[in-house]
């Protein structure tokens, strides 16, 4: 499939969804489906535990702060950029297949090989371990093993996503909801906190410590657990063949989930700071638990036991939901197992991907190789992050702007906004490359061995 035919805003042909093209796939999203989808997709485990090394990172409470506001800022560019991008061609496999139309086939395949590899696959199993240690440390089971939970928490979701995507999409409402929910309860505590007058300084004092080299450097290096935190509206790009009117809601989802994650982000950590202050912060493991110890005692432990059981679990359902419906667009093109592009009979999901991911991340699991796959997925991500980036200024110039369709979205202040979104992918990756080259290596020898696996796929499907 090549993209062809803009003035449409589908790429020229039908979705899959649609009659017209013998596909089974149901538009049975909203805009509040796809809005949880991308908050769903950005808000896990990482905001309750990476804000301390953010300020580990920096020296004052004001540029914490500041680095947050500045990834939600990217985090939006992102969103907006994607918003042209799933406006103009609203497919199943989204990011893939921007990757492979603006780009080769082969691009958008790496793009689906490390997505099941290393950033889906890792992600899976890390959080899977999340949700069962805190969910066993909320139910009183401290010391118990955590592993066949994950595995069981792993099952739970991907038999409820084979069902079909309404499912889905229901316990994804309901636990996205409860996350945020969760977590606004600590935000309102901790505005009410009475007593407390801290100083939010911007620039560092003489008695500093922590910090080396240039406050540019430092805060390069902080905005890498913040953009970690930030990652995920492209999971509503994954369903744009299952959201109603794509043309319209695809745009106002991404957009409305993002504003979102951005205020939660801001405040809470406007809370972490104003309970714990800089330094209590920075020397904490565990920051929401210590500012619910704080606001509510004893008993705030495990209020944040449940919450992070109730935000992973979420997650986990999320992934699931969206990047299975990358493998199915890659097998719909010839470049994975074939069986994988045919959809449930009855339920119109992607049956085998659910199971390819799901038993690749039990896998993981098992063996515990996950936590070294989890190093590379910052790496891979904003690799093709920011060559999404680019495929929006190819797609300017091969669907000019004045014969598109009047009702696509358009990316304001274009080039500015997608090509501030290619500058910080490029900053993230060499930032991850310049403090871990070793495992950057790794990860990017992973990424090649698709190239092989490509080419043997495509030549199967020629044959």
């Amino acid at each position: 499939m090549t993209a062809n035919g803009g003035g449409r805003g589908d790429g020229g042909r039908a979705p899959a969804g649609d009659p017209a093209a013998g596909g089974s796939f149901r538009r049975a999203l909203g805009t509040f489906d796809a809005t949880m989808v991308v908050v769903g997709g950005i808000i896990g485990a990482g905001i309750f535990i990476n804000p301390y090394i953010v300020a580990e990172r920096l020296p004052t409470p004001g540029l914490v702060l500041a680095a947050w506001l500045a990834g939600g800022a990217v985090a939006l560019a992102g969103a907006l950029t994607f918003a042209e991008l799933g406006s103009l061609f609203p497919k199943a496999g989204g990011h893939y297949a921007y990757l492979r139309d603006a780009f080769h086939p082969m691009v958008g395949f790496l793009y689906g090989w490390a997505l099941l590899l290393m950033i889906e696959g890792g992600a899976i199993a890390a959080v899977a371990i999340i949700f069962a240690e805190y969910t066993l440390s909320a139910l009183g089971r401290v010391g118990v093993a955590a592993t066949p939970l994950a595995v069981t928490g792993i099952v739970v979701v991907a038999a409820v996503n084979y069902l079909g995507v309404k499912p889905g999409s229901h316990v994804l409402n309901t636990f996205v909801v409860l996350k945020v929910a969760a977590i606004g309860v600590l935000i309102a505590a901790g505005l009410l906190l009475p007593d407390v007058d801290p100083v939010f300084a911007i620039v560092p004092d003489e008695a500093s410590t922590g910090v080396s080299g240039s406050l540019w450097v430092a805060f390069g290096a902080a905005l890498i657990p913040v953009m970690f935190s930030y990652g995920g509206w492209q999971n509503a790009n994954y369903v744009a063949e299952e959201i109603r009117d794509p043309v319209r809601n695809l745009p106002r989802s991404l957009i409305w989930g993002t504003v979102i994650v951005v205020t939660v982000y801001g405040l809470i950590n406007y809370v972490y700071l104003r309970t714990l202050g800089h330094g209590g912060l920075a020397g904490t493991l565990t920051p929401a638990a210590d500012t619910a110890r704080v606001l509510f005692g004893d008993g705030g432990e495990r209020l944040i036991a449940v919450a992070i059981a109730v935000s992973t679990f979420g997650f986990l359902n999320l992934t699931m939901l969206a990047p299975t419906r990358v493998y199915y667009a890659m097998a719909r093109d010839g470049a994975f197992f074939e069986g994988v592009s045919r959809l449930h009979p009855r339920f119109g999901s992607p049956s085998a991907a659910i199971v390819i991911q799901s038993g690749w991340a039990i896998v993981l699991v098992l063996t515990g190789t996950y936590a070294q796959l989890v190093d590379y997925v910052v790496f891979a991500d904003w690799i093709f992050f920011g060559l999404a980036g680019v495929a929006l200024f190819v797609f300017r110039r091969t669907h000019p702007v004045e014969a598109r369709s009047e009702r696509l979205f358009r990316t304001p202040l274009h080039p500015l906004v997608p090509g501030l979104f290619v500058l910080v992918s490029v900053a993230i990756v060499f930032s991850v490359v310049r403090s871990n080259p070793a495992g950057s290596a790794i990860g990017g020898a992973l990424l090649l061995t698709g190239i092989p696996v490509f080419l043997i796929w495509k030549g199967r499907a020629r044959r």
